[in-house]
């Protein structure tokens, strides 16, 4: 069995913690906090990788960015045969597992020593904050209509989420961007109707214009856009997003958008058009 030559034997067959803590609501916004103010360790995958200890900035060696990158995408102890394997496709088992060694070594060496390892598994430890979970978490909890103290605001990380490893084109990476992505578009929508069902309806129209602006041929981000215009009393601009997108649908689609969104802007409740005279 392969051991890093830096690695103490009985820090090795050290026992990996099973499951990371999810932090959730306002504690979550608060550990991210933590690594912009001086407390804490974060693995930053939004604009990077990267991380930061104790606010400072360190660079992960390019050898082991993607070993760091996966394991947090991961979220739970993984075997190491599988990751070398995956992260090294191109070469042999013992090729991929001296890769993984390697790489390993680079991390410790470069005083990053944020990976648990025993003689069969890897999990990036418990007390390292990712800001992909945070996010992850943050959309999850929105989609699900539960959210935490301090969750129902506009957050500041829409671009990096729908946007995830820009660049990268390892199948995991893909498939972990296009889930992140459909989360994240989705949880604004539902910030949109939460925001307008608490009457803060600046925001709410914000949040769903976000969304419009990532997919402007999404239909229900443009639905939480025209029920924000209308709540917040603003039937112009409600009549207009209606109209912008049932012209861009009916390009892109030879049809016009449905009839339930087409009808928003007709109900008896909204007050007719006014005609120049």
């Amino acid at each position: 069995m392969l051991i890093e030559p830096w690695l103490d034997a009985a820090a090795e067959s050290a026992a990996i913690p099973l499951a990371r803590a999810r932090p959730n609501g306002l504690t979550a916004m608060s550990l991210l906090e933590d690594s912009r103010t001086g407390t804490g360790t974060c693995l930053h995958l939004f604009d990077g990788p990267y991380v930061t200890i104790k606010q400072r900035r360190r660079d992960i060696p390019d050898c082991g960015q993607r070993l760091m990158v996966w394991l947090a995408l991961r979220r739970s102890p993984v075997d190491r045969n599988v990751a070398a394997g995956l992260l090294w496709p191109a070469v042999d088992d013992r090729r991929a597992a001296g890769n993984l060694r390697s790489a390993l070594w680079r991390l410790r060496g470069a005083g990053l020593e944020l990976v648990d390892c025993t003689n069969t598994a890897l999990a990036l430890r418990a007390e390292v904050t990712v800001d992909v979970h945070i996010a992850a978490d943050w959309a999850q909890r929105l989609n699900a209509g539960c959210p935490g103290d301090g969750d129902v605001r506009l957050v500041p990380w829409f671009a990096q989420a729908t946007n995830l490893l820009s660049g990268w084109d390892d199948d995991w990476a893909i498939l972990e961007r296009e889930r992140l992505r459909h989360r994240t578009l989705h949880a604004f929508e539902q910030l949109s109707r939460m925001l307008r069902m608490g009457g803060r309806y600046t925001e709410a129209v914000r949040a769903a214009q976000t969304v419009v602006a990532a997919d402007p041929l999404r239909e229900s981000a443009q639905y939480a856009l025209i029920e924000a215009h209308l709540a917040a009393g603003d039937v112009a601009a409600s009549r207009h997003a209606v109209q912008t997108y049932s012209r861009l649908h009916t390009r892109a689609f030879g049809v016009e958008p449905s009839p339930r969104l087409l009808g928003l802007t007709s109900s008896p409740d909204v007050p007719p058009p006014v005609t120049p005279e």
